[in-house]
């Protein structure tokens, strides 16, 4: 399947996405600090009409100042939307994209068809971040941080660790996950009203203690399924393509 890559022009500046396929439209949401690039596995399994972007502040898309928000990203996204002309859309976000999933879903529930969230943080509302948080300097001693720092999520996995490193580069590697502790998720979350499919990495030890808390909060969902991927990781898109692919595949096909 070929991939198609493009900038779409909105009110919030150029925003950068990759799209493959046709039919129903499938917007992908990546974990901080990545790109698009998180999902150039899963990307071409997918049936339907897929498009991964570059959140805004991410990538290469247009930059963004300094506090971000789970609010900003989303309105980004629906910005990109906009520009493709897409009224509605299902949702894919993936660690700090299933946030920027669910606050589109409780913002304009009209534009979401259903949504997927995959290792979906919760609250926690700290002021500091530790993970991914790196001092630039000239001995360039912060490229061997970043990477020491996500070696042990990324097991034999060389050429996905250069990926991220790669993205985080691009940004301030820290600052999404900042945003996720900023953003007020256990007041949104009730407003969510679109099917969801939770996905859990069985080998995140970040998010999956998550998944039956989300459970128990979307309440005004119209329905809540779960899948467990056995021994996935923080790399969940890349490294489990095809699983992932087949139950959000088995899940839009029935809404």
């Amino acid at each position: 399947m070929t991939v198609r890559r493009g900038y779409a022009d909105t009110p919030v500046g150029q925003l950068h996405y990759a799209e493959a396929g046709t039919g129903p439209a499938v917007l992908l949401l990546h974990q901080t600090p990545r790109s698009h690039d998180e999902f150039r596995e899963l990307q071409p399994l997918l049936a339907d009409r897929s498009i991964a972007m570059d959140m805004l502040g991410f990538g290469l898309s247009a930059v963004l100042g300094k506090p971000q928000t789970i609010e900003q990203y989303a309105a980004g996204a629906f910005a990109l939307l906009d520009a493709l002309s897409i009224d509605e859309a299902a949702l894919l976000g993936h660690h700090t994209g299933a946030a920027v999933a669910l606050e589109m879903a409780a913002a304009h529930p009209e534009r979401v068809r259903a949504l997927v969230l995959s290792s979906p943080p919760w609250t926690k509302h700290a002021h500091s971040v530790s993970v991914d948080v790196v001092e630039t300097d000239a001995a360039g001693t912060h490229l061997v941080d970043l990477w020491s720092m996500r070696r042990p999520y990324y097991p034999d996995s060389p050429q996905l660790l250069e990926r991220f490193v790669r993205d985080a580069l691009a940004v301030d590697p820290a600052e999404g996950h900042r945003a996720c502790r900023r953003y007020r998720i256990e007041d949104r979350i009730g407003l969510v009203t679109a099917p969801v499919l939770l996905i859990g990495a069985t080998a995140d030890p970040f998010a999956l203690p998550n998944i039956p808390v989300l459970q128990e909060r979307l309440t005004a969902a119209r329905s809540v399924d779960t899948v467990l991927v056995d021994g996935g990781m923080i790399p969940l898109m890349e490294a489990h393509a095809q699983e992932v692919a087949d139950v959000v595949g088995d899940f839009l096909k029935q809404h």
